[in-house]
């Protein structure tokens, strides 16, 4: 499968957690990390309110699952697909693990920090960068998030 299609097709895996999310009334991201290999070895949705933990991120959780999975905090060759733009402590736990890419659908124009407020995957003072993808199935990642917060009005 070209990588344009693989892509759209694992968005809709993080696109199902970002909907368990919105359950528990946690912000609707969701994550997962895929292998080299094309598997999903992590798996992730925000869950600040459910267990009081600012660093319950969808991203974060997914990286550490998939690092358990894998049996190693190196997650090289591996590909995170995330509904929204991580911030800045997500694009540090990305790059700090390695990852290759990180395929995200809506841009955060808030708090995002992999291309849109910063760049910090990409920054050239980094040991490691790690390539972007943006814009993958956008605008329902968009919907998502803005259903969530317009019934919270």
């Amino acid at each position: 499968m070209p990588p344009a299609r693989r892509h759209v097709a694992w968005m809709g895996a993080a696109l199902t957690e970002a909907s368990a999310a919105s359950r528990t009334g946690d912000v609707p991201v969701g994550a997962v990390v895929v292998s080299e290999a094309g598997e999903i070895v992590g798996t992730g949705h925000n869950q600040r309110e459910e267990l009081g933990d600012p660093t319950a991120h969808a991203e974060i959780i997914a990286l550490r699952r998939a690092a358990a999975h894998l049996r190693s905090w190196r997650l090289t060759g591996c590909t995170l697909v995330v509904t929204l733009e991580p911030c800045l402590m997500c694009a540090g736990a990305a790059l700090s693990a390695r990852v290759e890419r990180i395929v995200l659908g809506a841009w955060d124009e808030k708090a995002g920090a992999t291309g849109s407020v910063w760049d910090v995957v990409r920054d050239k003072r980094a040991n490691h960068w790690v390539e972007v993808i943006p814009g993958v199935r956008a605008g329902e990642c968009g919907r998502v998030l803005t259903d969530f917060f317009a019934a919270r009005r």
